[in-house]
């Protein structure tokens, strides 16, 4: 049983993940609200939550139907798809829909509002364990927000768990041990805590789409043989064995560099690249230029 502090900032950070959802899914459903009025406003605009979208979405409520006049709320590099976004604009949207549009609206409003109060409330809770939170900060991937979910999900103290591998098998990013007579059934990831799985999820993502750390060299690697979900659960033990030591001896995150695996084995990366080329019909000759 984890001491009060922990308990309570646990359920801040799980009451916020529950309303995060909830506001996300309203605006799903807005989106096909406005797909059933002939809007394709999210084929072209990528928030349609934003400064431009919602500027877009309270005219539209307002009875400005013009695609022209509606496009040109577009702010800053938006403007530069006028022309896609007078097309996506040109739909059937009448009363009915302005309707539904500010309820869903009105919503996903209530629902941010929420969201901020429990961040400054997570926030004043946090400050106890703010060294620990600024230390895991510094891991590639790993937001403000994520760390929370971190410090609520494992106490921010790591002498509750023996050893890294205790860690990484409560978040349940270890492989499952199914054996019977000698035979391995089964290595798929057991159940764990599906709190620090989304976070750290999330943050395995984030990590696959920067070429320039270790973390996305490891999950491209990872993925191009076992597949990207493998590879994100990989990452996320990856995360949890690095918290644990830094948790437990206070440094910083040393990051390896995206030419890791470069490094360790030239001669593999040398002749993987050989052997592309040479599949894509080039004859390769190789001249030492040290």
């Amino acid at each position: 049983m984890p001491p009060e502090p922990i308990r309570q900032l646990r359920d801040l950070t799980r009451t916020r993940t529950a309303i995060t959802g909830e506001r996300a899914r309203e605006a799903q459903r807005l989106e096909k609200l406005l797909e059933d009025s002939g809007i394709k406003l999210s084929a072209v605009a990528s928030d349609i939550l934003g400064v431009s979208g919602r500027a877009m979405l309270d005219a539209l409520i307002a009875g400005d139907h013009d695609p022209a006049a509606l496009a040109d709320l577009a702010k800053r590099r938006l403007r530069n798809k006028i022309p896609e976004l007078t097309e996506a604009l040109n739909g059937r949207f009448n009363e009915h829909h302005a309707f539904l549009v500010q309820v869903h609206l009105d919503l996903i409003d209530r629902h941010t509002d929420a969201i901020d109060k429990l961040t400054s409330r997570i926030e004043v809770m946090m400050e106890p364990f703010q060294g620990f939170h600024d230390l895991i900060c510094t891991i590639p991937g790993i937001s403000t927000r994520t760390a929370d979910v971190v410090v609520a999900e494992t106490g921010a103290d790591m002498s509750w768990f023996p050893s890294a591998k205790h860690l990484a098998s409560r978040a349940g990013t270890t492989p499952g041990n199914n054996e019977s007579a000698g035979k391995v059934k089964s290595s798929k990831s057991r159940p764990g805590n599906p709190y620090l799985q989304g976070a750290l999820g999330a943050a395995a993502m984030a990590c696959a789409q920067n070429p320039r750390t270790y973390y996305g060299a490891r999950y491209r690697r990872i993925a191009s043989r076992r597949g990207p979900k493998k590879a994100n659960v990989a990452i996320q033990h990856s995360m949890l064995i690095a918290i644990w030591h830094m948790g437990t001896t206070g440094t910083l995150y040393d990051d390896l560099g995206g030419d890791y695996f470069t490094r360790l084995n030239p001669g593999r990366t040398k002749k993987r690249a050989i052997h592309q080329l040479e599949a894509m019909g080039y004859r390769v000759t190789l001249d030492n230029v040290s």
